[in-house]
């Protein structure tokens, strides 16, 4: 076998040699090296002089055969005097410099690609260069295996995540990247030198600087890439997760993130490749940050990533995440005077609370100094700190930047009116519905809400209950449910979510002007899906308990308005009911007796052929709509029936109401004057806020519904009907609250015709 190896070889040999020899000169100039072709990385650094210690270095890191080599990078290359100053400062020689410590002082500064400084800032996307939108390029560094502790004090062997995803890719070293600052960049986004110089108030920007570094000799051409001179050594940066290990200041952040989120996941591949590389046994875990995941709560990103969100391939090259990290005497204060204003402690709230105290101060993009104001972190909030005094730290680290702060972000989620449900064991079934529909709504700190609170307590008391155990998976949302008080039967599913989430929506009122910051008064305000509520002498109602409004215990400010605490809660339906009283029954008690002036009309609707008695139904009059009633008082119906619009006996002036005519044009002229005295899918009060035609139940001969013009002020509302007459809501008997709906009573009747 070995002799017809080496027979083969010889064979190959001689034909090599026979070809070659058949070459003429000129056939063998062609694949001669350019004489103009610059010489490679290394010996270029050689040629130029200035270098000298740099190529120690390099010979020390095992780079000087990569340096000589065919390939393609871009090095940022400390000169001499760079050197200098780097040993001056660190005490070290290059004698004293050890082949780790000079392979990453070379790799840092050793960029994949050739870049001269014109494409340094612009960005390589999958469609091609977009120009001055990039800031970083990827370098030949990175962390590889380190050893990690955990929070627990397990000491293990760990690779840090590649992807934002909470995945990890075998392969990919997650490098880390330098970044760079180019007057066409800062141009293109807005920024100035100033932005420069707050991270580096020593160096001077010079519209090519590397970290903290000047590019004094840009774009050297090599044959393996491009060379530009820098003035100071540059070493690597740490990641945040890197960052944090080493800063006891920050120890307390640090800590939540490493309790609440940081996960260990054991990797075979990358156990195999460590043991093939160390010849150790190790079991090699990867750190990540999905610890919630089973409540939908992941950090806005992993601190330790370096690729960015790697939605495209470069698209590290053109932006990176930025942290506030508050230090650990105000963040504990700001735990233990917001957070736990209702907790015993940290592990005794849900977890989610901490990941969103922690993503409040991660931003999923790159924060400029002079940008504060214009950057937003996962929640929607602008950076909350002053550049100038917030800020007692700043660094440009590998993936991020990083602020150290001497304050909190004071996020929305802890200082609106949200946070007093959502920061309190008692109100967890509120926060619940307000995390469906209204949450972001209240979390805008630019416009004030009023919030009346329903404890868990009181939703109990009302018959309502959130239990996941009762989960059945055929019924949807069948872990809300409803039972009578004093009975045993369980209603659950769709139907007894929607009574909840309506209760709480109309415990939610809009107040932009402080309108309910004084219940002493006395008024009536829509919440916010429409329903109206009503408030005098510190007691609140709804529909549901007109009988027995709710006390005012204790009211709390917030950063977005003033949330009130209660006796109860503002319920739809009356006491032991999850029904709302029907709008008819209602018009029955307002007019029940015949001394009220809605007594009259209620005859006549009581009478009509659109009132069901027995289960006081109006026809079109449906469950899920708003309505406004506007009911004339017993004058204006005696003058409806004395001009005819109304039937009614005898021949003068004077008219006896006939309530319940026999003749079916009688009957038709009472169905249509009732029709007309109501808003369609609208309900409305004296409050200023709507105004113009509107429609009423009754339609035209050709189906069109006829309309009623209304004239709305804080405090009065008149209406004039299709003949142009007036009339005035009286206030003092009006205001009445229906099921989703308005009674109002008038002192005119509306004529349609």
């Amino acid at each position: 076998m070995y002799q017809y190896s080496f027979r083969y070889f010889f064979v190959m040999l001689g034909i090599v040699f026979t070809l070659l020899s058949s070459c003429t000169k000129e056939e063998l100039d062609i694949y001669k090296r350019p004489e103009t072709l610059e010489p490679p990385i290394y010996q270029t650094l050689q040629n130029k002089g200035n270098f000298t210690t740099l190529l120690g270095v390099i010979d020390k890191s095992g780079y000087q055969r990569t340096l000589s080599s065919a390939g393609y990078w871009t090095f940022f290359a400390p000169n001499d005097e760079a050197f200098k100053a780097y040993f001056t400062t660190t005490g070290l020689t290059l004698a004293s410099l050890d082949s780790t410590k000079a392979r990453e002082l070379i790799q840092n500064v050793l960029v994949f690609n050739a870049f001269d400084k014109s494409r340094l800032a612009d960005y390589q996307s999958p469609l091609g260069w977009q120009e001055s939108r990039a800031f970083r390029r990827k370098t030949a560094f990175y962390t590889g295996f380190y050893d990690e502790t955990t929070f627990d004090g397990t000491k293990l062997k760990a690779v840090s995540l590649n992807r934002p995803n909470n995945n990890y890719i075998v392969g990919d070293n997650n490098n880390k990247h330098i970044s760079y600052f180019i007057d066409e960049y800062f141009t293109a986004v807005g920024l100035s030198a100033a932005d420069y110089n707050y991270f580096y108030p020593t160096s001077t920007y010079a519209g090519f600087n590397v970290m903290e570094a000047k590019v004094v000799n840009a774009d050297i051409f090599a044959e393996n890439g491009m060379i530009h001179e820098i003035d100071k050594v540059l070493t690597p940066q740490p990641s945040i997760d890197e960052f944090l290990r080493t800063k006891p200041q920050y120890s307390v952040f640090r800590n939540l993130i490493e309790k609440y989120a940081a996960t260990y996941a054991l990797n075979d591949a990358m156990t195999t490749k460590y043991s093939n590389l160390t010849g150790k046994g190790d079991k090699v875990y990867v750190k990540t940050f999905n610890k919630q995941a089973s409540s939908g709560k992941f950090l806005t990103f992993a601190t330790n990533c370096e690729n960015f969100l790697k939605n495209a391939d470069n698209d590290s090259q053109l932006d990176m995440w930025t942290a506030f990290i508050p230090t650990n005497d105000v963040l504990t204060q700001y735990i233990n005077t917001v957070l736990l204003e209702n907790y015993t402690s940290l592990d005794a709230m849900p977890p989610g609370i901490v990941i969103d105290l922690i993503n409040a101060h991660l931003f999923p993009t790159t924060v400029w100094p002079t940008k504060f104001k214009n950057s937003f972190n996962a929640l929607g909030e602008e950076a909350r700190f002053d550049a100038a005094s917030n800020v007692i730290e700043k660094k440009v680290l590998s993936n991020a930047m990083l602020y150290g702060t001497n304050k909190v972000q004071e996020s929305n989620l802890f200082s609106s009116v949200y946070s007093k449900a959502y920061l309190d064991p008692k109100y967890s079934i509120m926060t619940r519905i307000l995390d469906m529909d209204w949450k972001n709504t209240i979390l805008n700190p630019r416009v004030n809400y009023t919030l009346f609170m329903i404890s868990d307590e009181a939703f109990k008391a009302a018959g309502y209950d959130y239990d996941p155990s009762k989960f059945v998976s055929n019924v949807a949302n069948s872990e809300w449910g409803y039972t009578a008080p004093g009975t045993t039967t369980r209603t659950s599913g769709t139907s007894m979510l929607a009574n909840l989430q309506r209760i709480v929506a109309t415990s939610v009122v809009y107040t932009p002007q402080n309108q309910l910051n004084d219940l002493s008064g006395k008024g009536v305000i829509d919440a916010i899906n429409g329903e109206y509520i009503k408030y005098e002498n510190n007691k609140v109602t709804s529909t549901g308990i007109k009988s027995a409004p709710l006390s005012i215990v204790k009211s709390k400010t917030a950063s977005n308005g003033k949330v009130y605490y209660t006796t109860g809660l503002l319920n739809f339906a009356p006491a032991n009911t999850n029904i709302a009283d029907p709008i008819g029954k209602d018009l029955s008690v307002l007019g029940a007796t015949s001394d009220s002036p809605y007594y009259n009309f209620y005859q006549y609707l009581k009478n009509s052929t659109i009132f069901t008695a027995a289960t006081f139904a109006i026809s079109n009059v449906n469950e899920g709509s708003f309505y406004t009633f506007f009911v004339p008082d017993n004058a204006a119906i005696q003058a409806a029936v004395n001009d005819g619009v109304l039937p009614g006996t005898g021949t003068g002036a004077v008219k006896t109401p006939n309530f319940n005519p026999t003749s079916l044009l009688d009957k038709k002229k009472v169905e249509d004057f009732i029709s007309y005295h109501i808003l369609n899918k609208k309900s409305i009060a004296p409050d200023g806020k709507e105004s113009g035609a509107m429609e009423t139940l009754l339609k035209d001969a050709v189906g069109d519904p006829v309309k009623v013009t209304v004239l709305n002020s804080v405090g009065s509302m008149q209406l004039a009907d299709a003949t142009s007459k007036k009339s005035n809501v009286r206030v003092d008997k009006s205001n009445n609250l229906s099921n989703r709906a308005m009674i109002h009573l008038i002192d005119g009747y509306l004529k349609a015709n």
